[in-house]
């Protein structure tokens, strides 16, 4: 197995995972935190989305997705940032 398959097997077991767990939840449970300070579903996969687009564009050595088209402008800076 080489190391771009690998990282493909793994980013679809992501992508599967995540979409199997959010699966019928409705925006209420997905943006419920689950004590003050704490993070919601829904952030939580924006946070690890993020990670990957991050991994993903220093490997093949571009601009992240986030960063190169409308999304960061249209959401501000990612939580925490600044």
């Amino acid at each position: 197995m080489t190391s771009a398959s690998l990282l493909a097997d793994a980013f679809t077991r992501v992508r599967e995972t995540v979409l199997e767990a959010v699966m019928g939840l409705t925006p209420e449970q997905l943006a419920f935190r689950p004590y003050p300070g704490g993070n919601s579903i829904a952030w939580l996969i924006w946070h690890l989305t993020r990670i990957q687009d991050d991994h993903v564009a220093g490997v093949v050595q571009t601009e992240q997705v986030w960063q190169s088209g409308e999304w960061a402008p249209r959401f501000g800076p990612a939580p925490g940032s600044m």
